[in-house]
């Protein structure tokens, strides 16, 4: 989700013409009077005076209205925002946020190599290698961006909290070669990376590090942020990229921005040749390609620390220190070639050569115009996403894994050691459970992972199945040495059931043996055992849904699969070399184009229903919405509230929902404020922002569901210090692919552990009484042509299995309320106006009850809100007006509009600001100035009024007395 941009402000003034034409009508009209009378049309000078006179009251009076139209049309909802009160974070909540960060990021730390005990240090004084030691990564760009109102403890900070002295020589000629990092995100793209070349470390300078001391440590750096993807391709004259032509001389021709750098490659060849041991730290959210570790044996140790906050560094210390143990798990697979990753061919740029009758005039972020036509892009792998394409991969012969992973998923070294036992299973009534015995059989405290997994059975050419899935995970406390804790874990049958889009198009559990396993990593088997299902279920009946749906689950994808060969495992994966190369079909298919829709294409009235009738409005029930707290969705009450509602006081609810909820006045509707920030809240209007928390991604590395739940109660204590209703986050997208520009911002390549860590903070910040928007519902896994008409093409199994699955578990164990959609086509329809996502997938069959929030609203040539609110989307995203208001008022038009208002209502009356009646509220600055601004007005209109009528009449009178002879005194005395 983005932030006001220069669209927004093109979008403003064009909206204020109409109001500043008025003005300046009526000035017009003032001046040309009064030259009119000047030229003594009219021949009394009495006369002439007062019509001068009115004629400017008219145009004083003609302005002031148009100002005030204008303040109370198109720029109310700005100056609302922009006039909030700043509430800030107490001190008790800042103090208790930052131990939180730092909790997170202690488990987040990942520990991938750490040979002949390297770690932790021996020696406090340390050689700090690499330009990213001074700027490293603490979140994304961005949405993710942190808050400069709060302390950010660097990287070198952390080290030194933890007692380490580092080489000030070494950060001085860091700091003093650049001091800013590169600008990456939605704006501009720099991809350069400014590693001092290893010329300018001087023979004394590396003596002197010597001298120093024997310990370095090398630090690396990648960022990424919204807008824009990690480069697959640096090539040496001018990227991939359609709309970048930068060079980038440090990078060889095919190489790409998740690998070593020339300089990095020289640097590392210089600390490696002076050093003997050598701590390599990995900072960043994306899965670096790490294949030259082994290559170097004076690599002893490797850390990957996550984006880690505004004071996350300091956990980084310890770890390195070895007061804190570290305990975190990868929540990717780190593979030793990314160009062979299974997703590399079908990520990013795609553009159809047939589409030009769908092009469309698109002011971007920048406000410059372009036209538009569909882009697409293939998610040809199908259900084979991550560890499950590598361990499926292995198993079948395609791949020899130890030539291609280099660190598995869920993989992470300790400095002590455990020992994991899996005890009976017990198999009844639709669950599997056991307990899993962890003792720490080492020398120091730490905590261990729980990881269980799945193999089902699987026919060669039936239904696509992984060989490995995590089923679930559990984290143990701090185990002292020789300490042994006991940990119950369960999951249900139908947890290890597939989706069959093929044949009973439902899901579906096949009768055979599942292995259930114990494993330290996807790859890594401590125990199994196995669970026998006797018949085959399928989930397709009333009685009988799958994880608890309200109805039975059925394809609601298929015009989503389009022409794309899927990846399969039939025959060994016998199709992997079609399947995963890149495209070649640039055309967009008859049956696409049939159902494709913009805003050149969509016609409203040919959507509209004759047998619908019209919903009342404007009834006088007195019913205030602070009444419906607490009441179901389904109280017949609301009926009556909806009643009182007028067709602008439904658009207005609709079209401007960014940041926040509008005032509605009739019903008691007080103006809510939203706020954004994958980890943290950003009021984008205040300039108030909270405490920046590690990225998402590091929540995932810690594998544990209890400090994500902490999280979303901080989320909600913060949104209290704030006057916060809503939080846009959880992100939940998937890491299919590791150059996404927002991995930092989503958790995980799995759809289990994103869906429990997204939950759980979920779940936290609603009893607290804030509702979450998960988004980005749902496919929005690349940054690459997100608003240019991108078409993603994708089967119904891998759909449901693996990129709606966090958002489901979201809605069913969260308790998700809200929800952004995405800025992506599912196939040929816009996931914002996609009845089958956003009706028949999230409220009739999860039972979603909430509303649907657009990403962020410019329009972009297939944004409209007459479209978005007939098919399931609530609210637009826009602060400003351009295709977001509802302009049919039809019959159809404003059932649709009555039910996103329901939705919309529902939500923020059930949030902290309504639990204890309606809130009161302060008028807005603006509003108050301007009800000042009407008095003096008026007082002046009756000034220029009363001056004016007593001048003309002691002119008149002068003007008799002159004709009669008589004193004007005298005269006005007769006269009385």
């Amino acid at each position: 989700m983005l932030s006001i941009n220069m669209a927004d402000v093109v979008a403003v003034l064009r909206s204020l013409i109409p109001y500043l034409v008025a003005a300046g009508v009526l000035l017009l009209l003032a001046i040309i009077i009064t030259i009119a009378v000047n030229k003594k049309t009219v021949q009394s000078v009495g006369a002439r005076k007062m019509i001068h006179a009115q004629s400017w009251i008219v145009a004083l009076i003609g302005i002031v209205a148009a100002f005030s139209m204008m303040l109370t049309g198109p720029m109310s909802t700005l100056l609302n925002n922009a006039t909030i009160t700043k509430y800030q974070l107490s001190q008790s909540t800042v103090a208790k946020a930052n131990t939180l960060a730092k909790d997170v990021q202690t488990e987040a730390v990942t520990m991938l190599k750490n040979d002949d005990a390297n770690l932790p240090l021996a020696n406090k004084k340390v050689n700090v290698f690499g330009w990213g030691s001074t700027n490293p990564v603490y979140g994304g760009t961005g949405s993710g961006s942190m808050s400069e109102q709060y302390k950010t403890t660097s990287l070198l900070d952390g080290l030194k909290e933890s007692g380490f002295q580092a080489n000030p020589s070494l950060t001085k000629l860091y700091t003093d070669y650049r001091k800013d990092r590169p600008v990456v995100g939605m704006f501009a793209q720099d991809w350069t990376l400014p590693e001092v070349p290893a010329a300018q470390y001087s023979d004394s300078l590396m003596q002197s590090a010597k001298d120093y001391s024997n310990e370095a440590v090398v630090v690396i750096t990648r960022v990424g942020g919204e807008g824009a993807d990690l480069p697959e391709n640096m090539r040496a004259k001018g990227i991939t990229y359609h709309d970048n032509s930068k060079d980038y001389p440090d990078f060889q021709d095919g190489e790409h921005f998740l690998q070593l750098s020339q300089t990095e490659k020289d640097m590392l060849n210089l600390v490696t040749k002076n050093f003997n041991k050598v701590t390599l730290v990995y900072n960043g959210a994306n899965t670096f390609q790490l294949d030259f570790v082994n290559s170097y044996p004076q690599i002893r140790s490797v850390l990957w620390c996550p984006p880690a906050g505004q004071t996350g560094f300091t956990s980084l210390g310890g770890v390195l220190a070895g007061s804190v143990n570290p305990s975190g798990k990868t929540s990717d697979t780190f593979i030793k070639n990314l160009k062979k990753s299974v997703s590399y061919n079908n990520f990013g740029y795609f553009a159809y050569k047939n589409a030009d009758e769908f092009a469309q005039s698109v002011t971007g972020f920048t406000g410059k115009t372009t036209n538009v036509t569909p882009t697409f892009v293939n998610y040809s792998e199908g259900i084979y996403v991550g560890y499950k394409f590598y361990e499926t991969a292995a198993k079948e012969g395609l791949i020899n894994y130890a030539d291609t992973v280099l660190y598995p998923f869920g993989y992470g070294l300790s400095y002590t050691s455990f020992e994991q036992k899996m005890g009976d299973i017990t198999h009844g009534n639709g669950k599997v459970s056991f307990d899993v015995t962890v003792t720490n059989t080492g020398k120091s405290a730490g905590k261990d992972v729980v990881e269980v997994y799945y193999d089902p059975p699987y026919t060669d050419g039936g239904i696509e199945k992984a060989a490995t899935n995590l089923v679930t995970f559990e984290k143990t406390k701090e185990l002292k040495p020789g300490e042994s804790q006991s940990l119950s874990v369960a999951f249900k049958d139908s947890d290890m059931a597939s989706y069959d889009q093929k044949g009973a198009k439902a899901w579906v559990l096949e009768k055979g043996d599942y292995g259930v396993s114990i494993q330290s990593d996807s790859h890594t088997v401590l125990d199994s055992k196995t669970v026998t299902v006797a018949d085959t279920i399928t989930y397709n009946t009333k009685d009988n849904t799958h994880n608890g749906d309200k109805i039975p689950a059925t394809n609601e994808f298929d015009n989503a699969q389009g022409d794309v060969d899927y990846l399969s495992r039939a025959g060994h994966f016998a199709n992997y070399a079609t399947a995963t190369a890149a495209p070649t079909n640039f055309n967009m298919s008859d049956k696409a184009k049939a159902e494709f829709t913009n805003n050149g294409n969509y016609k409203v009235a040919d959507h509209n229903k004759s047998s619908d009738t019209m919903p009342t409005t404007g009834a006088k029930n007195g019913i205030k919405l602070a009444d419906m707290h607490g009441k179901s969705y389904d109280d017949p009450q609301w009926s009556k509230l909806l009643d009182q509602l007028t067709f602008k006081d439904m658009d207005t609810l609709i079209a401007m929902g960014g940041y926040g909820t509008q005032a509605v006045k009739s019903i008691g509707k007080v103006q809510l404020t939203d706020a954004d920030g994958p980890a943290s809240l950003n009021n984008n209007f205040t300039g108030v922002g909270s405490i920046g928390f590690p990225a998402s991604t590091a929540f995932a590395c810690t594998w544990n569901r209890d400090l994500a739940k902490q999280f979303g109660e901080m989320i909600g204590q913060m949104a209290h210090d704030m006057h916060v209703a809503g939080w846009y986050a959880p992100a939940q997208n998937i890491h299919r692919n590791a150059f996404s520009g927002r991995t930092f911002e989503y958790f995980s390549e799995d759809p289990l552990l994103s869906g429990v860590m997204a939950s759980s903070q979920i779940a936290g910040a609603k009893e607290k009484g804030v509702y979450s928007f998960m988004k980005h519902f749902a496919m929005n896994d690349q940054e690459t042509n997100r608003t240019e008409m991108l078409l993603t093409w994708s089967n119904e199994q891998a759909i449901r299995e693996t990129y709606l699955k966090p958002f489901e578990m979201s809605v069913k164990e969260g308790g998700a309320s809200a929800v952004m959609s995405s800025f992506n086509y599912i196939g040929p329809v816009y996931s914002g106006a996609n009845p089958a996502l956003l009706k028949n997938v999230l409220r009739n069959e999860w039972g979603f009850r909430g509303f649907v929030l657009t990403d962020y609203f410019a329009g972009y040539g297939y944004q409209n809100g007459d479209q978005e609110i007939r098919n399931g989307n609530d609210s637009m995203l826009a602060t400003t007006d351009i295709t977001n208001h509802v302009k049919d008022k039809s019959a159809t038009s404003l059932l649709a509009m009555r039910q996103a208002s329901k939705n919309i209502l529902y939500t923020t009356v059930n949030g902290w600001q309504y639990a204890n009646g309606e809130p009161k509220v302060a008028m807005p600055v603006w509003r108050t100035a301007l009800y000042v601004l009407w008095g003096i007005t008026a007082l002046l209109v009756l000034g220029f009024e009363y001056l004016a009528i007593s001048r003309f009449l002691k002119r008149r009178k002068t003007a008799e007395s002159a004709e009669t002879g008589v004193p004007a005194e005298t005269s006005a005395s007769a006269e009385v």
